[in-house]
């Protein structure tokens, strides 16, 4: 690959989306329990 970025592995292409899509993933999960009053383990049935 040239001039191409790779876009597997420890790229900081990947890092970048995953960061995004780890803060993405923790406000949806607080709205979620601020909308229906349980926590995501209290909504699986585990507490």
């Amino acid at each position: 690959m040239d001039n191409q970025e790779t876009k597997l592995g420890f790229t900081e292409f990947a890092e970048t989306w995953n960061g995004r899509l780890a803060m993405l993933g923790f406000v949806i999960g607080v709205a979620v329990e601020y909308f229906t009053g349980q926590g995501i383990l209290a909504q699986l049935g585990i507490m």
